[in-house]
């Protein structure tokens, strides 16, 4: 009997079937809404069932047929994916598709760079980059969405592999004209009585937090924010300072106004930032390249745009 589905078929039916519609699908997996919508209608008609009930503005929700299917669509695709990573393994050859997430705090200064030196070294690599908050990454792994992430060692699950790449201890980040911009080291009990602009993101902000309540100090929160670049200009245009583990290369808001950036105590825990990836993914072959790919080149020395905050000089001022 004729196979009366395609792969693609099967990977836009699951796309819509999660995303619940046709222009959400067509997002995420790139291609045109005509093309998955009549991918979908094709494949009703060689099964001869309807797979989603059409609602209104083109929002599309699994019949019971489409639930059993869409079940059985994943696992087909699961294992055409263990096929290709066994041809890449048999053949040597690392190409085929990679998913990568990475945190929204550096994206923007990691992702493309790694991206880019990563596909000219494997250029049949079909790299997809997903820009993510830490608990989409988690979900993303999991549900096999993402083979691999870049992130920060913050409330990794027991469940998930961390491979660390290097430490990003913290800084304090001052407007120019703070009072406390020119010392050499700062302490949590240095900054506690100052306006804080807290970067507020799920891990990071309790983090940051943390400093102070170790410290046996509160700090004062006036603004909260969870964009990098929004904290930064905060800072710069006096709100207050804030705090932060990685770090640009340019000395300056996205707005032109000069920062400061100095060093926070030692004893303060670093961040580490690596690569999260699902039990099992690693023996991969694409996956291991990726890997040994970011150890030698996802470092502050040869990713542009990105500087290493040194430890703080002891315990002088």
């Amino acid at each position: 009997m004729p196979l009366r589905f395609t792969l693609r078929q099967l990977e836009y039916f699951v796309a819509v079937g999660e995303a619940g519609s046709i222009a959400q699908a067509a997002q995420k997996v790139n291609v045109s809404s005509p093309s998955i919508s009549a991918a979908i209608t094709q494949m009703e008609a060689e099964f001869g069932l309807q797979l989603f009930a059409r609602k209104h503005a083109q929002g599309l929700a699994l019949t019971q047929a489409g639930r059993q299917f869409i079940e059985q669509a994943r696992n087909v695709l699961s294992e055409a994916d263990r096929l290709n990573s066994l041809a890449n393994e048999i053949s040597g050859r690392v190409r085929g598709p990679l998913n990568m997430g990475c945190l929204l705090t550096f994206a923007q200064i990691v992702l493309p760079h790694l991206r880019r030196s990563f596909i000219s070294l494997f250029p049949e690599v079909e790299f997809h980059q997903f820009e993510c908050d830490q608990q989409t990454i988690f979900a993303g792994l999991r549900q096999a969405e993402l083979d691999i992430a870049l992130t920060y060692d913050l409330g990794i699950p027991d469940d998930l592999e961390f491979v660390p790449l290097f430490s990003l201890p913290p800084y304090a980040l001052l407007p120019d004209m703070h009072e406390l911009a020119h010392r050499r080291v700062l302490t949590p009990q240095d900054l506690a009585p100052h306006p804080m602009v807290l970067l507020d993101l799920p891990h990071s902000g309790p983090y940051f937090l943390s400093f102070f309540s170790h410290a046996g100090v509160e700090p004062n929160i006036v603004e909260r924010t969870r964009d990098l670049e929004v904290m930064r200009s905060l800072v710069a245009n006096g709100f207050g300072y804030s705090i932060a583990n990685i770090r640009h290369t340019s000395e300056r808001a996205p707005d032109g106004k000069p920062l400061r950036f100095v060093p926070l105590s030692d004893g303060l825990r670093p961040l580490r930032m690596g690569l999260v990836l699902d039990d099992g993914v690693r023996n991969t072959l694409t996956v291991r390249a990726l890997i040994d790919h970011c150890r030698e080149n996802v470092t502050p020395e040869f990713t542009p745009g990105l500087k290493l905050q040194m430890s703080a000089p002891g315990p002088g001022k």
